[in-house]
């Protein structure tokens, strides 16, 4: 058997930016012990799979795979796999529509209207928003496992979300995977940004990635978090990991919008 194979930056200006995503076009579902196996091969934070969908109204069902287990969202493997299918599987559409276990996500080519930095792909995806709550008791240790001096609050939906006080904490923390790993959540930091509305770091050693460079899933939380903190339905925003990652951000009711540049990196042939 013989599968392609496509590597992309996603949230990414440049070619080396942003997250890279492996993303695998199927005829069929293959069995999920595969499909996790093709994950921990490829090694990176997410491999995302998607197969032609018969119902209607829907274009694609996607997964996404880490290296050690299946997640339910994943933003920067679906801002890739549209870039997938508008520019190397040539679908001649305005938007692609992808059924996942997080419901319905499109993803509009927005390209033609708001040419992304270098003449790469630009898109727009509608995801579900995931509005944190505060919680009053967090695990024993966070802070001096995210090696930060101070936390403002935490707050949760699916994952930990801590404030932080500024943009330098976020760019300053020290966090420690290991302490991390034991605490068993994986873990978003912010703060208010300087040049854009809000940063963040996202951190997910139980999902074997220590550090995600450019979070998707995450903005479905930090955006309604920030619309209502900074009374602003539309936003920018900045992930400061190593590689970096921008993103454009809109609270749209009970849904987000995340706007971000593709930009290709590779294809290849994977022989099993």
């Amino acid at each position: 058997m013989k599968l392609k194979l496509y590597q992309i930056d996603a949230f990414a200006d440049k070619l080396f930016g942003g997250n890279p995503a492996a993303v695998i076009p199927l005829k069929k579902w293959l069995p999920d012990e595969l499909m996790q196996q093709l994950a921990m091969e490829n090694n990176l934070a997410d491999t995302v799979f998607f197969v032609p969908a018969a119902t209607k109204g829907v274009d694609y069902h996607i997964r996404w795979f880490t290296p050690v287990l299946e997640i339910n969202l994943c933003g920067h493997a679906t801002l890739a796999s549209a870039f997938v299918v508008f520019n190397i599987l040539k679908e001649r559409k305005k938007k692609v529509i992808f059924n996942s276990k997080s419901g319905l996500l499109n993803v509009r080519n927005d390209s033609q209207i708001s040419p992304a930095a270098g003449g790469g792909f630009k898109g727009l995806m509608d995801f579900p928003g995931w509005k944190p709550e505060m919680v009053s008791e967090y695990p024993d240790g966070l802070k001096e496992a995210l090696g930060v001096n101070e936390i403002v609050a935490v707050y949760k939906y699916r994952d930990l979300l801590v404030e932080l006080n500024k943009e330098e904490d976020v760019a300053n923390a020290r966090p420690d995977f290991t302490a991390l790993k034991k605490i068993g959540e994986k873990v978003m930091i912010t703060a208010p940004g300087k040049s854009v509305d809000f940063v963040s770091r996202f951190f997910a050693p139980v999902a074997g990635i220590d550090e995600d460079p450019v979070t998707g899933s995450a903005h479905s939380q930090l955006i309604p978090f920030w619309s209502e903190k900074l009374g602003k339905t539309v936003m920018q925003a900045r992930q400061l990991s190593q590689r970096g990652g921008h993103i454009y951000c809109v609270q749209n009711g009970d849904r987000v919008i995340m706007g971000g540049n593709c930009v290709f990196y590779m294809k290849g042939e994977i022989v099993i």
